[in-house]
């Protein structure tokens, strides 16, 4: 009885935040980006709560409990990401006064650019973000609750879908940045009581093979070679904190450099915690219970067995905030693309209020697609984390190489971007589709097993060094841009320099430093 109360409690909160911020979103800057006002602390807050979505709870307990702590690199490397975005990208987007990055990539190169991340983020989303999200908390609450699966998920749906649709990009930050502090207080707490159940850190480390506690695997590892779990969550991780839509917006509604930077630097140092916060609890799970821990019900196998009434709700509460941050983002982040890049592209006329009008609508839209695709996510694979990783894998290298080429390469053209974008998505589907035929539906690939066998972490490696390469030869021989046209699209040194402040400056290079050297040293004792 006290876990519904404070599951209800934990709703009522949430609808509150979202609908004191739905007040008066009149004009698309208001609606799509908060109105360029939100400060530093709550786009660090909302940029953790949007990443750290159920799959997280679900995948990176259950990878650590068959894998042990390598899963864990993801969330490192993304610490370099975001300090990528803060001190590379950042400026070049709020220069260009965008909405959106396809609209980015429309201006740096040509609307065929455009058109195509457009189409491919919203399908992507659905079927990767939205998807594993749902899948994800319909294990979590079965196997805590035994509530219905579908009855479930099409209540968090049309909760997380009432105060996007309402109160735009501002309910959805607001709404993270109270959301983050229950997920992380929640899992905090649960890994400390894991750790006490089994002895501490030491006698963890004695229960578990010592493989467990190295994240440097050999090159040749199926899961986490160690040139992918370097180089190539890197590669993923820009594509994803650098130029994915559900995370850029949240940066573009700061309301100065500063603070976009700021809050990049501040999400970077949560980053750190995830590994030891879900992908440990995995770890836990199996030291206690390893005859009946399988994968993904690491996690709530801890929470059904170490949590009292009441604590047991608040936890719940934690990761339904997980799911909800990040469905809310990713309905917000659809409509606008809809709203921005297809309807205003073919309505320029449309005023303020029609677009705003057609932002609320397209979210209406997404929830009943997704509602609609809920009872086929069940046929997902388990290791869902990893499903995400290696979708994400196929699409993201070459995304990453035309982000990348664009902004570091005055003389990249806008043919080089779409022969790229063509290119590698090509490549990506095709691998994508062999994937789904040999390891889901079982059948002979012949000479191509070994394609669908290679790990798809050294795959986007490949993949992205192909379409760099590709991306330089077609520029070399095509129509060289305008060089007025793109020259506040271009990453210049000159132009780090974000406040007339030495000391918010020096601050923010500090804190920079800092968290850069406690991942690197992490990294370095878990090698």
């Amino acid at each position: 009885m006290i876990d519904t109360i404070i599951i209800a409690l934990y709703f009522a909160a949430v609808l509150g935040i979202g609908f004191y911020h739905s007040r008066r979103k009149t004009t698309t800057t208001e609606y799509f980006l908060a109105g360029k006002q939100v400060g530093w602390f709550a786009v660090g807050a909302t940029l953790f709560a949007t990443n750290i979505g159920s799959e997280h709870f679900i995948g990176l307990a259950g990878t650590g409990a068959s894998s042990g702590l390598a899963v864990g690199c993801y969330e490192w490397s993304a610490s370099f990401c975001l300090i990528a975005l803060g001190w590379l990208f950042i400026p070049q987007y709020l220069r260009s006064r965008v909405f959106t990055m396809p609209e980015f990539l429309e201006r740096r190169f040509s609307p065929g650019a455009r058109w195509y991340l457009t189409i491919v983020s919203l399908v992507a989303y659905v079927f990767t973000k939205i998807s594993v999200s749902l899948f994800a908390g319909g294990i979590l609450i079965r196997e805590i609750f035994g509530w219905d699966y579908m009855t479930s998920a099409i209540l968090l749906v049309i909760v997380t879908g009432i105060y996007t649709v309402t109160g735009g990009l501002a309910a959805v930050i607001y709404t993270d940045l109270f959301q983050a502090f229950v997920l992380i207080g929640g899992a905090v707490y649960l890994s400390y009581l894991g750790l006490g159940e089994v002895g501490g850190f030491a006698a963890l480390r004695e229960a578990l093979p010592a493989e467990f506690f190295h994240m440097i695997k050999p090159l040749d590892h199926p899961d986490f070679p160690w040139l992918g779990t370097t180089l190539g969550t890197l590669i993923l991780g820009i594509w994803y904190w650098c130029t994915d839509q559900v995370i850029v917006q949240k940066i573009l509604s700061a309301k100065s450099v500063s603070d976009a930077r700021m809050g990049t630097i501040f999400a970077a140092a949560l980053k750190i915690l995830p590994v030891f916060i879900l992908v440990l609890p995995g770890l836990i799970a199996k030291a206690l219970w390893a005859d009946e821990v399988s994968g993904d019900n690491a996690y709530p196998l801890l929470v059904q067995r170490l949590l009292p009434p009441g604590l047991t709700g608040l936890m719940v509460a934690a990761l339904l905030a997980a799911l909800m941050s990040s469905l809310s983002s990713v309905f917000n982040s659809c409509s606008t693309l809809i709203t921005m890049d297809i309807y205003r592209k073919l309505h320029p006329e449309a005023g303020e209020r029609r677009l705003v009008w057609v932002g609320r609508l397209s979210t209406v839209v997404v929830v009943g697609l997704s509602i609609a695709w809920i009872p086929f996510i069940r046929y997902l694979n388990d290791e869902i984390y990893q499903y995400l990783q290696s979708v994400q894998a196929y699409i993201g290298a070459p995304i990453t190489a035309t982000f990348l080429t664009g902004i570091l390469w005055r003389g990249a053209t806008a043919r080089a971007a779409l022969v790229t974008l063509i290119f590698g998505g090509f490549v990506g589907a095709s691998r994508f589709i062999l994937d789904i035929l040999h390891k889901a539906m079982g059948y002979d690939v012949g000479p191509l097993t070994i394609v669908v066998n290679f790990s798809f972490l050294n795959f986007s490696v490949i993949v992205f060094f192909l379409c760099v390469l590709l991306m330089v030869a077609v520029s070399l021989v095509s129509e060289k841009p305008v060089g007025s046209r793109i020259a506040d699209l271009i990453f210049d040194w000159s132009r780090l320099k974000i406040s007339a402040n030495p000391a918010a400056e020096r601050r923010t290079t500090i804190a920079t430093g800092l968290v850069a050297c406690v991942v690197l040293v992490l990294w370095h004792h878990f090698r």
